[in-house]
């Protein structure tokens, strides 16, 4: 059986090494293979019977794959740098019961961005006999955190990763014993990704600003109940560079440095993600080794240059985490042929499942779930099935004659595509299953019609309307 990140016959799939393990560098998942049928599987499960069983759209995650990203990522911290480490899981890539059971079982903790995210992480660790360790494990992020958010984390005893200066205060005013916090700087770095996931640079929504550094140092300083142990700069997502995050480190030494002048015990400095994935054959992202490693060596000679001791170094990957774990998959329906111009072919999902080429104009390649080997010869745009223009998911992309009632599947789809689903027109949300080694679990359930309504209410008097 061939497996399906090498080149398949007549596709223009790159050939794979297959010694690369880094699921980042790859576009399907570390298990996928084509069967005696022809057919695409993934964890050992055929996704033509997954359809069949489960209906489509339909997210399948590989657990094989999720937990090889997670063990890279803190065993190439342990390796590679001398000091204390944690790996923190970006939640907001996609925050299930199961995904975040998973995570935990690894070693990993969580960057959550709201209350919702923060209640299912709670929920899943306490499902596996870890609520207990939240205090250590959980990480609350975000610019507009409201109050009673805050009150929730500061109950459940997280730390808190405070973005601005009313934040502080409502923390002052809410907290009636110290709560561990982090403060997130904007370091000022530019990368080469989009502009709507840039978080780095001057002009952005979150962190504090460098001319405010010493007088945020001061404030925390003089407030007792800020217990702060950490600072934390994020400079985007999907970055092939390693320069930007090696930068970075030494703004936050630097930073530390100035914190402790003020009498700031803080021990621990996190750098966050970003880490770039494969989309497509010419994305070229560095390993989770060789990215570790980097970051590693140059918080090391930052913290030296700057003549203070080796912080606990954390890193909060998302996407290159999850992303390739999981691909999507979508029946054909209706097509169309504009002569000397476009041929379409629909699917039965679109941007409710996957906004992100309509949002970021993001790139995904697909295959013939049902004839992996068949000849890709034909120039095709795979159009969703919303009422919408620019509801378009693979503009251009090159597949064999495909029929109603096939089955397309696009890979790395495990980042941002479940968390960032809609209902828009209506359409209910897919479902997601967990394969590993032949077996298929069922993580989301599909939405119904009756689940779109059921948080409706229909007011007495217009229940009553006689004409």
């Amino acid at each position: 059986m061939v497996p399906a990140n090498l080149t398949l016959r007549g596709s223009n799939y790159l050939t794979f090494a297959q010694q690369v393990t880094s699921p980042n560098q790859l576009i399907f998942p570390i298990t996928a293979q084509v069967n005696s049928q022809d057919h695409l599987t993934i964890g050992g499960c055929d996704v033509i019977e997954l359809v069949q069983n489960f209906g489509s759209p339909l997210y399948i995650l590989d657990e094989e794959t999720l937990r090889l990203a997670s063990r890279q990522y803190r065993d190439s911290l342990l390796r590679f740098y001398p000091g204390k480490s944690q790996v923190i899981y970006a939640s907001k890539a996609w925050s299930s019961l199961a995904i975040c059971a998973i995570i935990a079982s690894e070693g990993i903790g969580f960057d959550v961005v709201s209350g919702g995210e923060l209640y299912t992480t709670l929920m899943a660790l306490e499902t596996i006999g870890l609520k207990d360790k939240a205090y250590s494990l959980i990480y609350f992020h975000g610019n507009n955190k409201s109050l009673d958010e805050l009150s929730y984390a500061i109950e459940n005893h997280c730390t808190i990763i405070v973005d601005n200066w009313w934040e502080l205060e409502a923390l002052e005013s809410l907290a009636q014993e110290p709560v561990k916090i982090m403060l997130r700087l904007t370091p000022g770095i530019e990368c080469h990704t989009h502009e709507y996931i840039r978080t780095g640079s001057l002009d952005s929504k979150f962190g504090f600003d460098p001319n405010q550094f010493e007088q945020l140092f001061s404030y925390v300083s003089q407030h007792k109940k800020l217990n702060c142990v950490g600072l934390h700069a994020h400079i985007g997502s999907q970055i092939f560079e390693k320069e930007p995050h090696q930068d970075l480190t030494s703004v936050l030494a630097k930073s530390l440095q100035s914190a402790k002048e003020h009498g700031l015990e803080i021990d621990t400095l996190n750098i966050g993600g970003g880490l770039g994935i494969r989309y497509t054959e010419s994305d070229d992202p560095p390993s989770i080794v060789e990215w570790v490693e980097a970051v590693s060596k140059a918080m090391v000679d930052a913290c030296t240059l700057a003549g203070i001791a080796l912080p606990k170094l954390m890193i909060e990957p998302g996407r290159s985490l999850i992303a390739t774990a999981c691909v999507t998959a979508y029946t054909v329906g209706s097509s169309k042929e504009i002569p000397g111009i476009r041929n379409y072919i629909a699917v039965d999902g679109g941007m409710s499942d996957n906004p992100r080429p309509i949002t970021y104009q993001s790139l995904y390649r697909v295959v013939l779930a049902n004839g992996m080997s068949e000849n890709a010869q034909f120039k095709v745009t795979i159009a969703g099935k919303h009422c919408e223009s620019g509801d378009i998911l693979i503009k251009d992309a090159t597949l064999p004659e495909t029929s109603s009632g096939d089955i397309l599947v696009v890979p790395a789809t495990g980042a941002y595509n479940s968390s960032m689903s809609s209902n828009y027109n209506r359409l209910p949300r897919p479902a997601a299953v967990l394969v590993n080694q032949g077996e298929a679990n069922l993580i989301v359930k599909r939405e119904t019609y009756l689940d779109l309504v059921k948080q409706d209410v229909l007011p007495e008097r217009l229940s009553n309307h006689q004409s």
